[in-house]
């Protein structure tokens, strides 16, 4: 635990997982197929958590693959604005094509269109990740998706295995994304091994049920999972979530918004939990940052663009009279 906490602290991340371009329509409430306008920003699961850390005054490091392209240059334009060191972003030439999503900002028959045939992300290779200075960093941070397929998958395998050797504890948000793998077994078979693999575990309910072979079984699977001094969060959606450290069980509860969107709040968070346990605070009120973070990503247009700096935070915070718990 001391090892995670400590690494957590210096608030330096190295991440491993997608960027991508994200379009939404505007104004809030169009629908994308009769939109006029959308507006673009930064995206993807990983790349959100990196702008998400940076917005918390924590540094953050991508390790991912870009397309030698327009869309590529655009996600490391808006990384480097967010304030994202991508000097372990690499850019790949040839039919490899960064992610698009094309979303809006309603809730009733939430849209969200992602184009990822031929994902340029999925080209990160050992070498790669051999070139990584794991040392600098106090933790790293992978996303589930990066194991969809080769090269990625025993890329981030190697990159578990030399932050381990360099002291860092490895922090894993399970991300299942169904359209990225070649099969529900497959998936299953080696999410729960990066996990086994991890000091820390978030995901939602869904999630661990899948890992589990049944949602009904996901709860019983964190707690599995948390054992040997793993750390796991156990995200429920409007119930909160049940954090499982040091052989306890927490229980948080969510602070209730107007939601337009639910794509980010994982990624929010993800920052916000990480930016909390970083500045000291407890793993109750961690997690409750986190839970503030996603509640406001939620509430706005956009991923990176929503995720909230500390004093946005702070004042979300100060008109809320508490989480509510279900």
């Amino acid at each position: 635990m001391s090892t995670l906490l400590n690494g957590i602290a210096k608030k330096n991340f190295a991440v491993f997982g997608r960027a991508g371009m994200d379009m939404f329509a505007d104004p809030i409430g169009t629908k994308s197929e009769d939109a006029e306008v959308f507006r673009s920003d930064l995206g993807g699961s990983s790349a959100n958590i990196c702008a998400g850390l940076c917005k918390l005054g924590a540094r953050s490091a991508l390790v991912t693959s870009v397309s030698d392209d327009a869309v590529g240059r655009f996600c490391l334009n808006r990384l480097q604005h967010y304030g994202v060191d991508t000097r372990y972003v690499r850019k790949v030439a040839g039919e490899y094509r960064t992610s698009l999503a094309i979303y809006e900002s309603c809730i009733d028959d939430f849209q969200n269109v992602i184009y990822r045939n031929n994902a340029a992300d999925f080209q990160v290779t050992t070498e790669d990740m051999e070139q990584v200075d794991y040392a600098s960093f106090g933790a790293v941070i992978s996303a589930g998706t990066v194991f969809a397929a080769e090269p990625s998958r025993s890329a981030t395998f190697l990159a578990f295995e030399k932050a381990r050797a360099a002291g860092l504890p490895v922090i894993f948000d399970i991300d299942y994304r169904p359209y990225s793998w070649p099969s529900p077994e497959v998936a299953a078979d080696v999410l729960s091994r990066a996990g086994e693999t991890s000091d820390m575990i978030v995901g939602n309910d869904e999630e661990f049920g899948f890992m589990a072979g049944g949602i009904e079984k996901g709860l019983d699977k964190a707690r599995v999972l948390a054992t040997e001094g793993r750390v796991v969060v156990y995200k429920m959606g409007h119930e909160g979530a049940i954090t499982f450290v040091d052989g306890t069980e927490i229980r948080t509860g969510i602070y209730p918004v107007t939601a337009i969107k639910p794509n980010g709040a994982g990624d929010s968070f993800m920052a916000g939990l990480l930016a909390g346990l970083a500045d000291g605070r407890s793993w109750k009120d961690a997690v409750l940052r986190g839970s503030a973070c996603a509640s406001i990503v939620v509430s706005q247009p956009g991923c990176a663009p929503a995720m909230p700096t500390t004093d946005q935070l702070e004042a979300f915070l100060a008109t809320q009279a508490g989480a509510k718990q279900t």
